[in-house]
């Protein structure tokens, strides 16, 4: 048995002399309220992604059988409905992100999932309802998970699940950005690059909604007349791509639209440099990474401050409920219709096959959500 078996499967094989009351959901059976004392609830047996060493997840990931672990008096056993591959989980497949859980270990930090099971403290939730780990949590991308009440966050259910799945990483960080460096108000505009990333899509609709305007930036590349005309059908003000901004003053392509008080960067080296050429004097460029070498003459001559964020840390300061509330806002707004992004859906028995696309093996392609 892998370490990681043996690891799980410790609190599935410790027997308690009694378990007490507690609530249980058996796919559309009614749920059963209590047995006897010498009883211990379990979670069905799962499947999950896992790797036991750092490297490419193409080759260090595999599907295993896990066995079923111990609910319990706070715990709530959680059959999960869908998953995201995030960029930052294939980080932490890796070896590089600089948060990961110790290996072996289950992928996945964020998704959604439908409450199964409950322990006998736990009167919060019940089977039947949905939720998120709140904040994100490691070990999503298996079929039960089995946690402390305290990490899940129950959701409206009236939301799409691929919404539900994927509020946390990217339009959580996309909100954050928007209130966490300058005051903008309506009538404001922002300027960003990557703006097709889900980050940059969330970035327009929010600060649309806002009433403020964003210019975005995009990288010259097939598809990228097409990409434009999306990110416009957003509520972009301004699409470029970096060659159009091969002039001596890019300000004079802004029309009537204020010069930006803020802006984001995600890409680095030329890119990062046509955000700071757009910004105001002394204002704020907020940069969501900071991987670029910056033109540290521009930052001089216009007085800029540069800021970093990273959501890791944010979540780190112990804003659970202020976490929580910002993703019912969120999330509010996508069963809405007013936070869109394009996901792809596909059945966690063909994992290789979304990692494939998520890798970017074949082309650009819609975040990869795993369905259960």
């Amino acid at each position: 048995m892998t370490a990681l078996m043996k690891s799980v499967g410790v609190r599935a094989m410790k027997l308690l002399s009694s378990a007490g009351n507690f609530r249980l959901n058996q796919c559309g059976e009614t749920p059963i309220r209590s047995l006897r004392s010498f009883s211990t609830l379990r979670s069905p047996p799962s499947k999950a992604i896992v790797y036991e060493q750092h490297g490419s997840p193409d080759s260090v990931t595999r599907l295993v059988n896990l066995p079923p672990v111990e609910v319990r008096d706070n715990d709530v056993c959680v059959k999960m409905i869908a998953a995201p591959i995030n960029p930052s989980d294939i980080n932490r497949i890796e070896g590089v992100y600089p948060v990961r859980p110790p290996v072996p270990a289950i992928g996945g930090y964020e998704g959604v999932g439908e409450v199964y099971a409950v322990g006998s403290k736990v009167n919060a939730l019940s089977p039947g309802d949905w939720v998120i780990p709140s904040p994100p949590s490691s070990g999503t991308w298996q079929t039960f998970v089995v946690k402390e009440d305290s990490v899940w966050h129950k959701i409206d259910k009236s939301c799409p699940m691929e919404y539900a799945a994927t509020i946390t990483v990217n339009p959580l960080t996309a909100l954050r950005m928007l209130e966490d460096f300058v005051s903008l108000v309506s009538g404001d505009s922002l300027v960003q690059n990557g703006a097709t990333s889900i980050v940059g899509q969330c970035v327009i609709q929010l600060a649309r909604h806002r009433g403020i305007s964003t210019i975005n930036i995009i990288r010259d590349r097939a598809g990228s007349d097409e990409a434009r005309e999306n990110l416009k059908a957003l509520g972009a003000d301004q699409v470029f791509s970096e060659s159009q901004l091969n002039v001596k003053n890019v300000k004079s392509l802004l029309g009537e639209l204020p010069e930006p008080a803020l802006g984001f960067n995600c890409v680095g080296g030329n890119a990062a440099s046509l955000v700071l050429k757009f910004l105001r004097h002394d204002k704020v460029a907020g940069y969501l990474w900071l991987l670029s070498t910056v033109f540290k003459s521009s930052i001089f001559l216009q007085d800029l401050e540069l800021k970093g964020f990273w959501l890791q840390n944010w979540l780190s300061l112990g804003k659970v409920k202020e976490c929580r509330e910002m993703i019912d806002y969120l999330l509010g707004l996508a069963r809405d219709g007013k936070l869109k992004y394009e996901t792809e859906l596909v059945p966690f028995d063909e994992f290789p096959v979304a990692l494939d696309k998520a890798l970017g093996k074949v082309g650009r392609q819609p975040k990869q959500v795993i369905t259960f």
